[in-house]
């Protein structure tokens, strides 16, 4: 969730800024985060955004040989060296295996991509980092991932000589949401991040060399803020379905929750209602079939204009809806003394157009 608002109180907490884009670089950096306090990740990286990181300092971790070229070229023109990270991907127990980023461990990739820095001079090793997935279910999946991390650390150390300063183990760590076919619910199918952090230090503890302690770097935005989203929808219509089960339709749809295809949200109604509950579906606004927050929940009888409140919401929906048939909505935070404050306004036609020019041989006439 890359709101402006939510960032700064993030930051204010200490966070720093992930990042994999220029796009989120620059706005990042828009919001007064100096480069010294942003990750740049990500297989894609201008050669132009990535010269403005390097000179802002930022951290940059390497994910091809392609990036490797390029930041050497940027150490020739700027005349310096340069403090890099290498991602890797390894084998860890998690189906799929995410092997697209960075350098296999495995198959020598890794070691290979080292090989080529420390032969060019220009660029050097100081960090190592990995995402292993995304929300993993097993904290033993991040202990193999510290251990081969260490292992190829120390490796780095001694035969090329780098110092690893940092270990950044990404993220994928899990909020209490609901994932669709999962039976049990969230508070027994998903580990707590107490079992997390102790999975992940009793590995370092083991396998860290005495007095010999890297920063450890996480990125866990969705256990921070998925739970703290509530999206208040409203009920606009509700029929029969030809098997029989009653469906609502509420003013909001994927294009707006876009995590409903993967989770089966908490959905709470904003009044006391009499009447036993029944088999529903809630339907989005969308002239969609698969325009669907709910393919199967229990609710009473519900009247036109009742709010459905839904949640958890707080990750990936902002940053992933589109402007698709309906306006967005606004956003609110509710600070620690339960005040309500606007911090993304609703979303109008001329927010949408503005950016659109249309030709004057194509104008209608009034």
């Amino acid at each position: 969730n890359y709101l402006n608002a939510i960032c700064a109180i993030l930051h204010q907490e200490g966070e720093i800024a992930e990042v994999v884009s220029e796009f989120e670089y620059e706005k990042a950096r828009q919001l007064g985060i100096e480069g010294k306090d942003i990750i740049f990740n990500g297989p894609y990286k201008p050669l132009p955004i990535l010269e403005k990181a390097v000179k802002a300092g930022a951290i940059i971790n390497i994910d091809h040989f392609e990036e490797i070229y390029d930041l050497e070229e940027i150490a020739n023109k700027l005349g310096q060296k340069i403090k890099v990270g290498i991602r890797l991907n390894m084998d860890t127990g998690i189906t799929p295996q995410w092997s697209r980023f960075g350098f296999n461990l495995e198959m020598g990739q890794a070691l290979d991509a080292v090989k080529r820095i420390a032969y060019g001079e220009n660029l050097i090793i100081n960090g190592l980092h990995c995402h292993i997935g995304t929300f993993i279910l097993e904290p033993r999946a991040y202990a193999q991932e510290v251990e081969k991390m260490i292992q190829f650390a120390y490796q780095i150390e001694d035969e090329f000589g780098f110092k690893i300063e940092y270990l950044d183990i990404g993220g994928g760590f899990p909020s209490k949401n609901r994932l669709k076919g999962v039976y049990l619910p969230p508070e027994v199918a998903i580990p707590s991040i107490e079992e997390f952090a102790e999975a992940i230090c009793d590995t370092l503890l083991r396998c860290l060399r005495p007095n010999n302690f890297p920063k450890l770097i996480l990125e866990v935005g969705r256990a921070i803020v998925d739970e703290s989203g509530y999206l208040v929808s409203t009920i606009h219509a509700s029929k029969r379905l030809p098997d029989g089960k009653r469906c609502y339709v509420i003013d909001v749809g994927i294009n707006i929750l876009f995590t409903a295809f993967w989770y089966k949200f908490n959905i709470e109604i904003d009044r006391e209602i009499q009447g036993a509950p029944e088999p529903c579906i809630i339907y989005g606004p969308l002239c969609m079939n698969i325009d669907i927050i709910d393919e199967h929940t229990y609710l009473p009888p519900l009247p036109r204009g009742t709010r459905l409140i839904i949640s958890p919401v707080g990750a990936y929906n902002v940053t992933q809806w589109m402007q698709f048939i309906t306006y967005r909505p606004p956003v609110v935070l509710i600070n620690m003394e339960g005040k309500v404050e606007l911090i993304r306004e609703k979303e109008q036609l001329e927010d949408i157009i503005q950016k659109e020019r249309l030709l004057e041989r194509l104008k209608l006439a009034p």
